[in-house]
């Protein structure tokens, strides 16, 4: 029955990385980061908060994801003026008048397996309490009506971090949080490049990753092994306290769940102390990022287990170069040296690239790794060449 379990996870594993996270991860530029967070939100049916400035993908990201799941998606932009019949739907006209106040949810949020509030601080007092139950209780109340909503993730979005205490409350109901910048400016072409093919396409990705198996992957965190890394957890919490940030007890109990998740997502039944790279995203405000980066890392790096080739990618050293991505920014060079109207100025910027590249491959610490990056660094060098 173990191996039964064992098997199980690894297919599931296997097939959400590669129909939903790696075909993202190639779509979109330099935002790997915010796509392995979304993947293990999902699997841990906990809730992702997006902050970044207008025009950095996020909604893009999101709404991506959304296609690549076969289920029911809610999505809404979010105003001050908003109200409840938008979100929640409006009252069933027929049972009203028969004196009933019953909600019509058809379409709507309570009916979604999927849901992403795009400016989610817009909220106003109309909607949230119910938006507060809803994402903390998975209930949706509304007079004497109570219901039970199947959404398995929520994910939202907003340019700035809450200013009052109401909205303090509803962006803690979002276990983690990622910022969402622009690109770096050398990867300005890339991101042109990939936009372009997106926006060409049109149609929306085919739906392939049922949401019956994510329920499956869901039912599955019971299953992972936590007593090993649990003294390494709670004593790297005591650190993150003491040096400040804020995690309540009730947060302590639920990261357990993003802790099980990238096990999970990794084929795994066994936690590895790799996976309290999640712990990097808990933060409240712009200037504890670096701090729980640093600190994170330290304990991850003290307990580095043998099992280092299982461990999830997002937990590599953040200051070292990811193979994974050095291997498709190569692949993309290729596919645009050989488009046979390249002119000389993106040849040349596509030289200097591959440099930029072969430089940070040079900090690759697989050696199997670094010597195959190299390789293709080699053969790419005299089609880069300007004439």
């Amino acid at each position: 029955m173990k191996d039964e379990s064992q098997q199980t996870i690894h297919d599931l594993a296997e097939r959400l990385n590669r129909d939903v996270l790696e075909p993202m991860k190639r779509a979109f530029v330099a935002k790997d980061e915010i796509i392995d967070l979304l993947g293990v939100s999902l699997v841990a049916g906990e809730n992702l908060f997006i902050l970044g400035p207008p025009g950095t993908a996020k909604s893009a990201l999101v709404h991506h994801m959304a296609s690549r799941l076969e289920g029911r998606v809610f999505s809404y932009l979010l105003t001050r003026f908003t109200e409840p019949n938008e979100i929640f739907g409006p009252f069933d006209i027929r049972k009203l008048r028969e004196g009933e106040l019953v909600t019509n949810t058809e379409g709507m949020l309570p009916e979604a397996s999927f849901v992403f509030l795009d400016e989610l601080l817009n909220a106003n007092s109309a909607i949230l309490n119910s938006l507060l139950m809803v994402l903390n209780e998975r209930i949706f109340r509304r007079g004497r009506e109570t219901r039970h909503v199947p959404t398995l993730m929520f994910v939202g979005a907003s340019n700035h971090l809450p200013e009052d205490e109401a909205l303090g409350a509803l962006f803690d109901r979002f276990l983690l949080r990622v910022r969402c910048e622009n690109v770096p400016t050398e990867q300005l072409q890339e991101v042109a490049d990939a936009g372009w093919k997106l926006d060409l396409d049109g149609n929306q990705p085919k739906a392939t990753f049922p949401m019956d198996d994510i329920m499956r992957m869901q039912r599955l965190l019971g299953e992972v092994h936590l007593a090993e890394v649990r003294p390494i957890y709670i004593e790297l919490v005591h650190r993150l306290r003491h040096a400040g940030i804020d995690i309540s007890d009730r947060r302590v109990v639920k990261l357990q769940r993003l802790i099980a998740a990238s096990a999970l997502v990794c084929g795994r039944f066994l936690s590895l102390p790799s996976d309290l790279w999640i712990l990097r995203y808990i933060w409240d405000n712009e200037d504890q990022p670096e701090v729980l980066a640093s600190i994170v890392e330290d304990a991850i790096n003290k307990t580095r287990s043998e099992n280092e080739q299982a461990a999830h990618p997002r937990s590599r050293n953040i200051n070292l170069p990811d193979p994974e991505n050095l291997a498709r920014d190569l692949a993309r060079i290729e596919d645009r040296l050989a488009e046979p109207d390249l002119s000389e100025t993106e040849r040349t910027y596509l030289h200097d690239r591959l440099g930029l590249l072969a430089g940070r491959c040079q900090w690759v610490p697989d050696n199997q790794q670094r010597a195959h990056l190299e390789k293709q660094i080699e053969s790419l060098w005299p089609k880069a060449k300007p004439s």
